[in-house]
């Protein structure tokens, strides 16, 4: 595996590679479905890139950049155990340069301001301008993200297609502890207590699932509204304490409400487990 730090070495190193290039861009602190997503591209593709770099413009300004779990020695063995081929870990100055940038981008507030967006302003624009910034320097012809941050990978696929980027977005499943909790690098800041009552989220997310399955089967039309409070309600009852920041459901294609429960629902959750902020969805259609 071999470790690059500058946009010049990576172009060389890009230009000698034949076949199929799979990229997997990630922030660090690589956790299961990280390493998942570099699984999923060596199995798919000739060659496969990983980027470690966390992004000052997708951080709002009450989210501590400083603070962002750093474990590069960690993420590099991970990498290289998946079966990477190169790991681009560049500076900050190296993508954006030594000023602000003048060229950025504005997702429009139709996708970007729900869910994640209402409370994370400005977060998806730094998600579309760093990635498409590494999209125009790795020339990846498969990019895998991780169904866990479902509207990021809506939004990035919505960006490919209005940019006309050559890449094939592929979205991988969550990865999910035995529990069914998601994995995620957030998880670390959990107690022991939290940790215990966090897999209610999933828990409440499949008893939708479930539901909606029998609606179907029953040829009801259940008003998403009333799901979705009667969801917050039981959560709130499994887990004392917890704040949700969201609970709703969505279609699935993007991301548009629905008055009653359709083939494409989907279901999207944010909640506070004590401190940390934790984020979960699943597919509850046909």
């Amino acid at each position: 595996m071999k470790i690059v730090k500058t946009i010049n070495e990576l172009r060389k190193l890009r230009k000698e590679i034949s076949g199929r290039t799979g990229f997997v861009p990630t922030m660090g602190a690589l956790h299961e479905g990280h390493v998942e997503l570099i699984r999923q591209s060596v199995s798919k593709t000739e060659s496969t890139i990983v980027s470690i770099f966390v992004n000052p413009t997708q951080f709002g300004p009450n989210e501590d950049f400083a603070k962002y779990p750093r474990t590069l020695e960690e993420d590099l063995k991970k990498c290289e155990q998946a079966g990477a081929d190169i790991v681009f870990i560049p500076e900050r100055a190296e993508i954006y340069g030594n000023t602000a940038p003048f060229i950025t981008f504005k997702v429009s507030p139709e996708i970007a301001s729900i869910l994640c967006g209402k409370s994370r302003p400005g977060h998806f624009d730094g998600v579309v301008q760093v990635v498409s910034i590494l999209f125009n320097i790795v020339r990846p012809d498969i990019a895998f993200f991780g169904e866990k941050d479902f509207q990021q990978l809506t939004i990035i696929r919505k960006m490919v297609s209005d940019l006309h980027f050559p890449i094939l977005i592929s979205g991988v499943p969550t990865v999910r502890e035995a529990d069914g909790l998601a994995k995620s690098s957030r998880n670390r800041y959990l107690s022991a207590d939290e940790r215990a009552k966090a897999p209610n989220i999933y828990k409440v997310l499949e008893n939708i699932r479930q539901k909606a399955a029998a609606a179907r089967f029953d040829r009801l039309a259940v008003p998403i509204e009333f799901v979705e409070k009667e969801a917050v309600k039981k959560l709130e009852s499994l887990v004392p304490g917890i704040l949700i920041d969201y609970l709703e459901i969505r279609n699935r294609t993007d991301l548009s409400k629905s008055q009653f429960l359709v083939k494409d629902s989907h279901v999207f959750i944010a909640a506070y487990v004590g401190k940390t902020r934790l984020i979960d969805n699943l597919f509850i259609g046909e």
